[in-house]
């Protein structure tokens, strides 16, 4: 557990430390912005403004540590949780190195040692029970590949099956297995969900929800992707009320910075529902449509408070 928890330790560490680093270049720019409004009057020059804004960052960085720690935090979470490494750890507690990939059709439960980049299996294991739950047959495989129709021809194989009477051990080069499994659902051991067009998503929801298998980080993601065109047009609806302003009011850097930090905001409140949705078993399009409604709800409360005024 020591190694286990040095490992998570150095990843949420690494991710506080890119979080903070982008927060603190990212204000110290808006900080240059903000002093280029005064170079040339006065005689400021702009290596005086740039001395200034590096003055600047021994306090900007001491404002900034706990908000990059919290986000960092979420962040480097989120990404174990992408990469279902979270969920391994909770669910084992078992070394990384020890990590294999389970798969169930109906009274038959697979594991495979890894995948190859050419989606070739290597240490395939095949548990097959009756209806009563008692074992049938064991078949252990070196590799596999995948010829299509829903086959996959092994190689090395060594089965052996079990009987009231007797058990019976038989060894053959080949074998054709006949699954539901096809190499597309092997796409999220290397690429994650997110990524994963709508099509690909979709197969894994029918094909792991038929073996009763979890599907939330799946629907999730496809959600997400139903739901991106809409995003799209509820940031269009957030930058309205940053929009209304009056030339002579001024204030435009604070209201371009405003809307963009809540850009990013709803970026990672987005990512922060889909991993809680995943960890908690929420409603997958709850999980998806939430922060949609949310700054929806809260845009359109900013821009009647404008009307109002």
């Amino acid at each position: 557990m020591k190694t286990l928890t040095r490992y998570i330790g150095r990843e949420v560490f690494a991710s506080i430390m890119l979080i903070f680093s982008a927060l603190v270049m990212l204000f110290a720019f808006f900080d240059l912005i903000h002093e280029l409004g005064d170079v040339g009057r006065g005689g400021y020059t702009i290596t005086a403004a740039l001395l200034f804004v590096a003055l600047q960052l021994p306090a900007r960085m001491y404002e900034l540590f706990p908000v990059a720690t919290l986000i960092g935090t979420l962040f480097g979470l989120a990404q174990l949780v992408s990469t279902s490494e979270y969920t391994v750890m909770r669910a084992s507690g078992a070394s990384l190195l020890q990590v294999r990939f389970w798969f169930k059709q109906d009274y038959t439960f697979v594991n495979i040692r890894s995948v190859l980049a050419d989606l070739t299996l290597v240490g395939v294991r095949i548990y097959e029970f009756d209806n009563n739950l008692h074992l049938k047959l064991v078949r252990n495989a070196e590799s596999g590949t995948f010829v299509g129709n829903g086959q996959w021809r092994l190689k090395g194989v060594k089965t052996t099956e079990f009987s009231p009477a007797e058990t019976h051990v038989s060894q053959a080069e080949d074998y054709a297995w006949d699954t539901v499994l096809r190499p597309s659902l092997l796409n999220v051991y290397q690429v994650a969900p997110e990524k994963l067009e709508l099509n690909a998503l979709w197969e894994n929801m029918r094909v792991l929800g038929t073996g009763a298998q979890k599907t939330a980080r799946f629907e999730i993601a496809f959600w997400n992707k139903v739901f991106y065109p809409v995003s799209v047009v509820v940031m269009m609806i957030v930058a309205l009320p940053f929009s209304y302003f009056q030339r002579r009011q001024g204030g435009v850097g604070f209201r371009m910075f405003a809307g963009t930090i809540l850009g990013l905001t709803f970026f990672l409140i987005g990512r922060l529902f889909s991993n809680l949705g995943v960890l908690n078993d929420w409603p997958p399009l709850f999980s998806a449509t939430f922060p949609l409604v949310v700054f929806v709800l809260l845009t359109m409360a900013l821009l009647w408070w404008l009307e109002r005024r």
